[in-house]
C-alpha cells in the first residue's frame, strides 16, 4: 500500500528512489529510438546479401539486453519485479536459434516497449524537469531575500518584498508535494506499462510455469525409477537368489544355508534402508508430522558446518510450499557443504505479502551458477511448478544467498 497523505510521500523512499529516473528517462528514449532507428533498417537493407541476418540478430539480441537492463532499473526505481518472459534457449543449431528469437512474442514487446521509451520518457522528463526547477527556485525566496538584505550578496530573487518572498515559498512547498505525487504517478504509469510489455502476460507465465513444473516431475519420476532400479530392486533381487540357493542346499549343506540366510537378512535390511531414504527424498515423514521448523532444523543438525535456522511463520503452509521449501533448503545445504568450502551458514524462512520466503546463506567461496540441467536449475523448477522465482546472489568470493519466493493462499 503507498503512502497516505503529503507527509508520506514526501519521506517515502520509493518516491526519492524514482525522480532521478524520471529525470534521465528521456535521454534513455532518445538513446534507444536513434539506435534502433539505425540498426533496424539498416540490418533489412542488408539482409539481401546476407550480411543483415548476423547484423540482424546482434540487433535483436542488443535489445533484448536493453530490455533485461530495463528490467532491473525499474526494480530499482520504483520497486517493482518483472521476470525475463523468454521462452526456453535451444541446447543446439543456429537455426533453431534464430527461430527462437524471432518467435517468441518477448522479443518483439521488448522492442515495442524500448520504443516507447521515447514519448513517455519526454513526458516524464519535462514535467519531473519543470517541476523540480520550480519547487528549487521558489522554496528558498525568503533564504534568498535575507541573503542579499544582510550580507549585500547577489541572488536570484524573484520578488525584492518579504510578504511576496514567503507567498513563493509557499507555492514552492506546494510544488514540491505535487511533484512528489507526480513522481509517484508517473512511477505507477510507467511500471504498468512496463509490466505489460516486459512481463508478458498471465497466461505465457502459466504456461511455462506449467511446462517447468512438468519437466520438474518427469525428472523427479526418472530419478526415483533410476534409484529403484539400481538400488532396492537390485538388492531384492539379490535377496532372492540367495534364498533360491539356500532352499535348494537345505538340506545337504546346512553351514551354507545359515551363510546365505544371513546374506540375505543383510540384503533385505539394506534393501529397507535405501526405500526408507527414498521416502525421505519423496516427503520426510518429520515434515508432515512437526513441520518445516523441525523439519529444517534436523537438516541443519546433520550439516557438517553450523547452520542456523529461524522459521518466522504464525501458521503452518500449504503442503505443496512447504514440501518445496524443504527441498529448496535441502539441496542447497548439500551444494553448501560439497563446493562451498564455507564455515558457517544461515536459513531464514519468513512469510510477507508474496507468500513463504525463504533464505539460504552461507560464507563460502561464492561463484555459484544456475546452469541447464543442474541442481539450483532443478531447484527452480520446483519453485516454477507453484509459480513461485528462485534468486541467486553469488559473487566470487562469496558470501552466497539462494532466495526463494514462494506465493501461497493462507
Amino acid at each position: 500500500m503507498g503512502p497516505k497523505g503529503p507527509l508520506g510521500v514526501l519521506v517515502d523512499p520509493m518516491t526519492w528512489r524514482a525522480v532521478p529516473y524520471l529525470l534521465v528517462s528521456a535521454g534513455l528514449g532518445v538513446g534507444w529510438f536513434v539506435v534502433l532507428s539505425m540498426a533496424v533498417p539498416l540490418s533489412l537493407a542488408l539482409a539481401v546479401v546476407w550480411v543483415g541476418v548476423p547484423l540482424g540478430m546482434a540487433t535483436v539480441l542488443m535489445w533484448r539486453g536493453g530490455a533485461k537492463l530495463e528490467r532491473r532499473l525499474l526494480g530499482a526505481a520504483f520497486g517493482i519485479r518483472i521476470a525475463d518472459p523468454y521462452r526456453e534457449r535451444p541446447q543446439r543449431g543456429l537455426g533453431r536459434h534464430i527461430q527462437w528469437l524471432l518467435s517468441d512474442p518477448a522479443t518483439w514487446k521488448d522492442l515495442g516497449y524500448l520504443l516507447m521509451l521515447l514519448p513517455l520518457g519526454l513526458v516524464e522528463t519535462g514535467m519531473s524537469f519543470g517541476l523540480w526547477t520550480a519547487t528549487a527556485m521558489l522554496i528558498p525566496q525568503p533564504a534568498l531575500l535575507a541573503m542579499k538584505e544582510g550580507a549585500g550578496l547577489h541572488s536570484k530573487l524573484i520578488v525584492d518584498e518579504w510578504a511576496g518572498a514567503w507567498a513563493l515559498s509557499a507555492v514552492g512547498v506546494a510544488l514540491l508535494i505535487l511533484s512528489a505525487y507526480f513522481a509517484r504517478g508517473m512511477a505507477w504509469l510507467h511500471g504498468t506499462l512496463a509490466t505489460l510489455l516486459l512481463g508478458g502476460s498471465e497466461e505465457e507465465r502459466l504456461r511455462a510455469s506449467r511446462a517447468r513444473g512438468i519437466d520438474a516431475a518427469e525428472a523427479e519420476r526418472r530419478r526415483i525409477e533410476r534409484d529403484l532400479h539400481d538400488g532396492a530392486q537390485q538388492r531384492l533381487l539379490s535377496v532372492a537368489v540367495d534364498l533360491g540357493r539356500a532352499q535348494a542346499k537345505f538340506d545337504s549343506e546346512p553351514e551354507t544355508v545359515r551363510t546365505l540366510i544371513a546374506q540375505a537378512h543383510a540384503g533385505t535390511k539394506a534393501a529397507i534402508a535405501e526405500l526408507r531414504n527414498l521416502a525421505r527424498g519423496i516427503h520426510p515423514a518429520i515434515l508432515s508430522d512437526r513441520g518445516l521448523d523441525a523439519a529444517l532444523s534436523g537438516l541443519a543438525a546433520r550439516a557438517p558446518i553450523r547452520v542456523d535456522v529461524a522459521v518466522e511463520l504464525e501458521e503452518r503452509p500449504p503442503a505443496a510450499v512447504e514440501s518445496i521449501a524443504y527441498f529448496i533448503v535441502a539441496e542447497t545445504l548439500a551444494n553448501m557443504a560439497k563446493h562451498s568450502g564455507a564455515t558457517e551458514a544461515s536459513v531464514t524462512v519468513i512469510r510477507d505479502h508474496r507468500g513463504v520466503v525463504v533464505d539460504v546463506w552461507d560464507d563460502g567461496i561464492g561463484g555459484a551458477v544456475v546452469s541447464p540441467g543442474g541442481g539450483l536449475a532443478g531447484l527452480a523448477d520446483r519453485a516454477a511448478t507453484i509459480d513461485g522465482v528462485l534468486v541467486l546472489h553469488s559473487p566470487v568470493g562469496g558470501p552466497t544467498i539462494v532466495r526463494a519466493e514462494l506465493p501461497c493462499e493462507w
